[in-house]
């Protein structure tokens, strides 16, 4: 659910990523997007992993629903004129950018497609803090690129998970772990 929410946010964002569309309909229609889908759909995931004592989903769901919720706002702003201030948003993308990137690593013990997909928003914060520290819109087009992967990288975890074992073969490829846990130490 929360990997198909994330999607539709990513589909709803590549029009505007893109500059397909900038208009203010544009913008608060993909507002609404990222609000129910990315921030609901994760918002949901995030509380159900929670409750099923997955701490590590909970929390990285839970997370991702929060920022969707700042990516639905900073669009509705935008939509009415204002625009979001530059320094903030700079610092609070540092900060997203270390918690994903230690996400990252995390998720390298669980599979090599969930450490790709964490790896893409890594570089979309990367890229994005680049951008907003040079002034440059040459990594404008990456960005938009990363957000198109990062929605099909959504999809596909998301239809592993749900249709392999529906099917009871694996029809949607899905890795193992990257690496693995060092066994205990003795004292």
């Amino acid at each position: 659910m929360g990997l198909i929410g994330l999607a539709v946010g990513c589909a709803a964002l590549t029009p505007i990523a893109l500059g397909i569309t900038l208009t203010p309909a544009a913008l608060k229609t993909a507002a609404m997007f990222c609000l129910f889908f990315g921030c609901g759909c994760q918002f949901l995931a995030g509380v159900m992993s929670l409750a099923n004592k997955n701490l590590y989903g909970g929390t990285l769901f839970t997370a991702f629903a929060f920022n969707w919720a700042m990516n639905w706002w900073i669009l509705d702003s935008l939509a009415g004129g204002v625009i979001p201030d530059h320094d903030v948003l700079l610092f609070v993308d540092c900060c997203f950018l270390l918690v994903f990137a230690a996400m990252t690593y995390g998720f390298g013990f669980f599979s090599g497609l969930l450490f790709l997909f964490l790896l893409v928003i890594d570089l979309m914060y990367v890229f994005k803090i680049i951008a907003a520290l040079t002034g440059t819109s040459a990594l404008t087009l990456p960005i938009a690129v990363l957000t198109i992967i990062l929605g099909l990288l959504a999809l596909w975890i998301a239809f592993a998970l749900l249709i392999n074992p529906v099917a009871g073969k694996r029809l949607f490829w899905f890795p193992g772990p990257v690496y693995r846990a060092a066994p205990p130490q003795k004292p």
